[in-house]
């Protein structure tokens, strides 16, 4: 049975990839930073290791591999999803923005990534497993005020290629810049809510609606295939095509 890791999983865009992962007979971990939400992931699946793991934490880091290691237990990891990340992208005006609050974007994101690879290669290297990281279409293209999500995700794209040539043919790495997700639906009871999208929303979209978490959880699910075995240092834009639109203002 092949095994996955997959970082901020207990919510959102990384609980879908953990349903898809399960449904498909993976084993399946989880880190996420929210005590609540794993807590309720673990009710429903009773076979998944959820553990509250502050990625950007080096400690919390180093205690949620030592309880992976046991739970893997001497088996290799064949998937590690660098999902977890502050969601919100405003940091509000350049000026106003703390040195702490950039490092708060900046260590979810790019530092969590970091310590989370650094510590699942050796276990990765033995299976020949992969990498997903989960970059963003803010990678490419910004709003106004949303400087440190936007490094942040810019980061994940360049570390992406670097460590595919660094660890292939071992290890394949590969990035996912989703767009417009509707994620309400996968958050923990407290925060649930269903979608509410005006045509508009829809209409901007080529493919006429938002996207969902099962639209990304079946790409990683792909490329953690032997399918992609040919595929190490990419970047799939999954959009439903709101990035390639030419739009102008009225």
């Amino acid at each position: 049975m092949k095994t996955a890791l997959v970082t901020g999983g207990a919510q959102g865009i990384g609980k879908g990839i953990v349903t898809r992962l399960r449904t498909d007979g993976w084993r399946v971990a989880v880190f996420d930073i929210d005590r609540e939400a794993v807590g309720e992931l673990c009710d429903a699946d009773e076979e998944i290791l959820g553990l509250q793991v502050d990625v950007g934490s080096e400690e919390d880091v180093a205690r949620g591999f030592d309880a992976l290691r046991g739970w893997l237990d001497g088996e290799p990891l064949n998937l590690l999803v660098s999902n977890a990340g502050l969601a919100d992208p405003v940091s509000g005006p350049i000026e106003d923005l703390s040195l702490d609050g950039w490092r708060r974007w900046q260590d979810s994101h790019v530092t969590g990534a970091f310590l989370c690879i650094r510590a699942a290669v050796p276990l990765l290297r033995t299976g020949r497993g992969s990498i997903v990281t989960m970059s963003s279409t803010r990678a490419h293209q910004s709003e106004p005020q949303t400087e440190a999500y936007a490094a942040a995700k810019g980061a994940l794209v360049a570390l992406t290629h670097a460590l595919a040539v660094s660890l292939g043919p071992a290890i394949r790495v590969n990035t996912i810049l989703p767009g417009w997700i509707e994620t309400g639906p996968w958050q923990k009871v407290a925060k649930r809510e269903d979608p509410d999208h005006s045509a508009a929303d829809r209409d901007q979209h080529p493919v006429g609606r938002v996207g969902r978490p099962e639209d990304v959880a079946g790409l990683v699910a792909w490329l953690a295939s032997e399918e992609a075995g040919f595929v190490t240092g990419q970047q799939f834009v999954i959009d439903g095509g709101m990035s390639v639109r030419m739009i102008y203002a009225e």
